[in-house]
């Protein structure tokens, strides 16, 4: 498999600030993203969760290791008791008044290649449907019930 990383692009009208929160603070994630115990965005914060289909659910292992407050957050992504290494980028930048949302995943590859469920158009379909659905319809809503 190539290794390419997964990227995706998307403009939110939200701010920068708003964007921040709802990827970074576990009480908003869970609304939208996985339903994480515990979340800190600092470097060297280990987290996890559960995440699959209907016939299998993974855990997933992942430690913060970087962090640009309101701009960047990185943690790596690995499946317990599986082997392989990814990582996940998120950058925001501000356009307009609204928010770029910068997605990178890197090191799908490197998941077992025998499963089907790490498929690369698996991860490309998860994301694009977390962030085109799952976190826009988030900020839309939360953006409406904070102005009313």
């Amino acid at each position: 498999m190539k290794k390419e990383p997964f990227i995706i692009e998307r403009v939110f009208n939200a701010s920068i600030e708003r964007v921040w929160q709802a990827i970074t603070r576990k009480d908003q994630m869970k609304k939208w993203y996985f339903d994480i115990a515990s979340f800190r965005p600092e470097v060297g914060f280990e987290f996890q969760f559960k995440g699959g289909n209907e016939d299998r659910t993974y855990v997933h292992l992942c430690k913060v290791t970087e962090v640009v407050e309101g701009r960047k957050i990185q943690y790596s992504w690995v499946y317990d008791g599986l082997p392989g290494y990814s990582v996940v980028t998120w950058e925001l930048s501000q356009e307009d008044g609204k928010t770029r949302v910068k997605l990178t995943h890197e090191g799908i590859e490197t998941f077992p290649a025998d499963n089907p469920d790490f498929d690369k158009k698996n991860f490309m379909e998860g994301w694009t449907h977390l962030i085109d659905k799952s976190l826009k319809d988030f900020l839309e809503r939360t953006s409406v019930e904070t102005h009313s």
